[in-house]
């Protein structure tokens, strides 16, 4: 099943329709999202620096009743962030339809992918790519406890399209080494689903504070990391399953992999030559027969 629409993506697809004043206010709610609105109307007035009617408007705007029945929503979202493995099984293993896990899932996994692609946007996927295929620019990639086998998969494969690529560990007395060398203008890809990780908003924190810049992917209620990244991809995630899925992940992934390859195509080739001459040298892979 796909996640409902977030607010934040409400805000995003009403955007270009609000007044000048509200769509300061929603840039504000963007920015600080989820926390600036889940206090009272007077302290997000204040903050986005509107008024209290500007809020209510807003709200309306989005299909709510007021600020209350928006919050009401909120507050549902971030429990959606906060939901363990355990809570996932037993919302949907009641009500599941009687046919085998494989079609179940499978029709899950179709749906989040259809709507993650959907949802994004193509000048930001090619900006970002573009940044990746800068030869000017290292790049660094981590991930938390499940995401980062995606982060070593993309550096896997991206250590052989261009130089200058690097793993963060997942063990924290790695973080500061990889830090050290990160600077204005490198790029760190970072992977977050819920329930999100400590260590991944440090290290995001950390890098945009040296000038790197942030490239998160995360899941429809959004890593707290996406408050220091420059662009951010929302994947959904949701199966029938105690376990989140990382297919639409994957598959952003190996996309993103595929277009700074098509970028330095020039470069890429030569190192791919080379390095099959290396793997030929010492035998790395068996001979068919």
């Amino acid at each position: 099943m796909a996640a409902a629409v977030t607010i934040e993506e409400q805000i995003r697809a009403a955007f270009d329709g609000l007044t000048r004043a509200e769509r300061q206010l929603a840039s504000h709610i963007q920015r600080n999202y989820p926390v600036a609105a889940l206090g009272s109307i007077t302290a997000l007035a204040r903050a986005a620096e509107v008024s209290s009617p500007t809020v209510v408007r807003l709200a309306q705007k989005l299909g709510y009743k007021g600020y209350p029945d928006l919050q009401s929503s909120l507050r549902a979202e971030v429990e959606e962030r906060l939901i363990s493995p355990l809570a996932k099984h037993d919302r949907w293993a009641g009500g599941v339809p009687d046919t085998h896990v494989l079609n179940r899932f499978a029709d899950a996994v179709l749906g989040n992918l259809q709507a993650t692609l959907a949802q994004i946007d193509h000048a930001e996927f090619d900006a970002v790519a573009a940044l990746m295929a800068d030869p000017g620019r290292r790049v660094f990639a981590m991930g938390g406890r499940i995401t980062h086998a995606m982060a070593v998969y993309f550096v896997t494969h991206m250590k052989v399209i261009r130089p200058g690529v690097t793993l963060i560990s997942d063990m924290s007395n790695a973080w500061p080494p990889a830090l050290l060398d990160m600077g204005p203008g490198d790029i760190l890809l970072a992977f977050d689903i819920r329930r999100y990780e400590n260590a991944v908003l440090q290290v995001v924190e950390m890098a945009a504070e040296q000038g790197a810049e942030v490239v998160l992917i995360t899941d429809p209620w959004v890593s707290p990391a996406a408050a220091h990244a420059r662009y951010r991809f929302s994947a959904q995630v949701e199966v029938p399953s105690g376990w989140d899925s990382t297919v639409a992940i994957q598959v952003l992934v190996e996309t993103l992999l595929a277009s700074v390859q098509g970028l330095t195509w020039d470069s890429t080739q030569t190192r791919m030559k080379r390095l099959e001459e290396l793997y030929a040298r010492s035998r790395f892979f068996r001979r068919g027969k």
